[in-house]
């Protein structure tokens, strides 16, 4: 669970956004992602996402994104939106799944396409008919509740 304290669009990129997102640790996490055209700057200051931590840091257009927005897109990928906390969710919270704990996953590289991340576990990321997001249709939650999506109905996450 991340709070965005501050969002630009990327110096270098008209498509990518530069974040500053605090995830509970003592610094906050840099992080780059491609939601200009999905996301009005606006929406994205001061507010609460998912992100993905566990991935390799990777240089994007000169910056350094070290973790991911998590986000619902629909088929064709011309609606994408970022998924929303629960109400209550403070930075550091961690998203679980019923009946998954386990270890978390080493660094993951993402440029790799073979990666753990992209081959075994964002097949089965989805959200449901409710807006629930789901991983092998059991829900995503924190220990304050539910992760949705604002829109996206049956849904890919990435």
């Amino acid at each position: 669970m991340g709070h965005i304290i501050s969002c630009v669009k990327h110096p270098n990129a008209d498509s990518l956004y530069l974040e500053k997102i605090d995830v509970g640790e003592a610094e906050p996490r840099n992080v780059v992602s491609g939601l200009v055209k999905f996301v009005p700057l606006q929406e994205m200051q001061n507010r609460m996402v998912i992100v993905m931590l566990n991935i390799k840091p990777s240089p994007m257009r000169g910056e350094t994104s070290q973790a991911m927005v998590m986000c619902a897109s629909d088929e064709d990928h011309t609606i994408v939106e970022p998924l929303f906390p629960p109400e209550g969710s403070i930075p550091g919270d961690r998203v679980v799944v019923d009946g998954e704990e386990g270890s978390v996953e080493p660094l993951i590289n993402l440029k790799n396409e073979n990666n753990t991340f992209t081959s075994k576990i964002q097949p089965h990321l989805t959200t449901n008919d409710e807006l629930q997001c789901t991983y092998k249709g059991k829900q995503l939650h924190t220990d304050k509740g539910i992760i949705i999506s604002r829109t996206l109905r049956n849904a890919h996450i990435s």
